[in-house]
């Protein structure tokens, strides 16, 4: 029959050459083989149209394989070969994987160390922290790493409080962070083109040098070709006259990106706009060239892909779109190096794909910007959603009606109007005075400040596992925290003490280059089992 998939010969008598050619053919000798990612892998079978197999390099038979014509070879694949090679080079890591930048420390100091150490790259969680705690950080992550192994630090947009972005930009500069991770971005502005154009000098070669490296996440096209597009000239001249530049610093900047690597970020935990990764990361490729071709730079800008990268198959399915690396976030918040509390990541741990939504971002409250948190286990999301419809509707505090008042109190706020503005005046007054003097004469901003109490109290909560408000855990989550807890399930990654952020990563790298072989295997009429396209994990090194 036509097209049918036969054996090449009929003899079986045992251990002769028929009984070592049909074990080529065999399904689960196909998925040991295809596991075997490291290892050459010949692809066996007949020229007209027969049925394929495979062989391991090292266990065939003579020139013929398993006696049978070898129609091609599957070469050896590493997982550090999945992005682009120029990542680890530039970078000095081994993997093209990073620990993304989970806010409030989340990311700690111990995460970057341990992926650090791993060969991979992972940025500290700086966005939320007081100045005196990153600061603290900076100074443990440069003496521990210093400049011989990579590591980075996070500086997220912040409109509402730009002394704030001014004061964090200084404070990283000053400290020698070499990987700047910039996030929620939605311009260039002046702290963040100043620190990329930082250092920036000629190597006797006439290359540029940039002694700081700035990571871009973004979700827009037009947020991207910002980040890949020079620093405006307006800025740099800024920069120049306040003399947080030098002339040569702001004439170089004039030939580079602001950003060599830009992370596209699809449907993640916390600020997303929600985009597939399908749809988003080839627009953002072609981009790319365009904007390369039309300043004729002489490096590339790497493209990474980050959301919902929770499992073997998504990571493997971002470097078949042309990612040069993958950056996690929401699965990394269930490693046990993570800054949330043993309660929160419990929680986390019981998601499945659909058990977040979307809610009022505390940083951009005003703006009615959300995040994605966890819903599952936690009534942060309604009770946020609640607080801005209020915000929305009423002009002022003073102005809601007595009965959304004691709603507000009772169901959300657990205390009085009085008690929040209290702690809300305290928190301000060392964080930034200006808001208060701003809310002196905007009531309407005086109630924003007063809810955002509530978001940013929620997300402290749950890094600190205050049980008595766990109903009010505030958890950054996207879909692959699902994805995630689905792959781990009856493996030895489901005991939380196993989740070590390193183990995580080498995983998710490892079952990708497997499902990324398994494909390969197919393109090439191998007859892959559905199975081949599973990966279990295993403890790795």
């Amino acid at each position: 029959m036509t097209g049918a998939l036969r054996p090449a010969v009929t003899e079986t008598a045992p251990g002769g050459p028929a009984e070592r050619q049909l074990a080529a053919f065999d399904a689960g000798w196909i998925v040991t083989c295809l596991q075997q990612v490291r290892e050459p892998a010949h692809i066996v079978g007949t020229t007209d149209g027969g049925p394929r197999g495979l062989v391991l390099a090292s266990q065939a038979a003579g020139p013929g394989g398993a006696d049978c014509p070898r129609l091609g070879t599957l070469p050896p694949l590493y997982p550090e070969w999945l992005g682009d090679r120029d990542f680890g080079e530039v970078h000095g890591v081994r993997f093209p994987y990073v620990a993304g930048e989970m806010a409030r420390g989340i990311a700690t100091t111990r995460m970057v160390i341990a992926m650090a150490r791993a060969e991979m790259l992972a940025i500290f969680g700086a966005a939320g922290l007081d100045a005196g705690t990153i600061e603290r950080a900076v100074r443990e992550l440069s003496g521990t790493l210093g400049g011989n192994r990579p590591w980075g630090v996070n500086l997220i947009y912040s409109p509402a409080e730009p002394a704030l972005e001014e004061r964090t930009a200084e404070l990283l500069l000053r400290g020698g962070v070499p990987i700047i991770s910039a996030s929620a971005y939605m311009d260039i502005t002046p702290p963040l083109a100043r620190c990329a154009a930082a250092g920036l000098r000629l190597d006797p070669a006439g290359q540029i040098v940039r002694p700081v490296r700035i990571f871009a996440k973004v979700s827009r096209p037009e947020v991207a070709e910002k980040f890949m597009s020079p620093a405006p000239a307006g800025l740099l001249a800024a920069l120049v006259a306040r003399g947080q530049l030098s002339e040569d610093e702001a004439r170089l900047a004039a030939r580079v990106p602001v950003a060599e690597d830009v992370t596209v970020e699809a449907d993640s935990g916390g600020h997303t706009d929600n985009q597939p990764l399908g749809a988003m990361l080839p627009a953002i490729l072609a981009l790319r060239d365009a904007v390369a071709a039309r300043y004729g730079y002489r490096r590339r800008i790497r493209v990474g892909a980050a959301g919902g990268l929770g499992s073997p198959q998504a990571v493997a399915g971002a470097f078949a779109l042309g990612a040069a690396y993958v950056l996690t976030g929401s699965v990394n918040q269930l490693a046990v190096e993570s800054g949330v509390s043993d309660d929160a990541r419990a929680l986390l741990a019981q998601a499945d794909l659909a058990d977040v939504m979307m809610a009022p971002a505390a940083d951009m409250f005003e703006m009615g910007v959300q995040v994605q948190v966890l819903r599952r286990g936690t009534m942060f999301g309604p009770r946020a959603r609640r607080l801005y419809e209020v915000y929305r509707q009423h002009p002022s505090a003073e102005e809601l009606p007595a009965d959304v008042r004691d709603a507000l109190e009772r169901e959300v706020l657990h205390a009085s109007l009085e008690e929040v503005w209290a702690q809300t005046v305290s928190f301000w007054q060392q964080r930034d005075p200006a808001q208060l003097a701003r809310a002196a004469g905007d009531p309407r901003h005086r109630m924003a400040l007063m809810f955002r109490w509530y978001l940013g109290s929620s997300s402290r909560w749950a890094v600190e596992g205050d049980t008595s408000r766990r109903a009010d855990y505030q958890l950054w989550a996207g879909p692959a925290v699902g994805a995630f807890n689905r792959w781990t399930a009856g493996s030895f990654l489901a005991e939380p003490a196993e989740r070590t952020v390193t183990q995580i990563a080498l995983n998710l790298l490892e079952g990708a280059a497997v499902i990324t072989r398994a494909h390969q295997a197919r393109t090439y009429g191998v007859p892959v089992p559905p199975h081949a396209f599973a990966f279990v994990p295993r403890r790795l090194c």
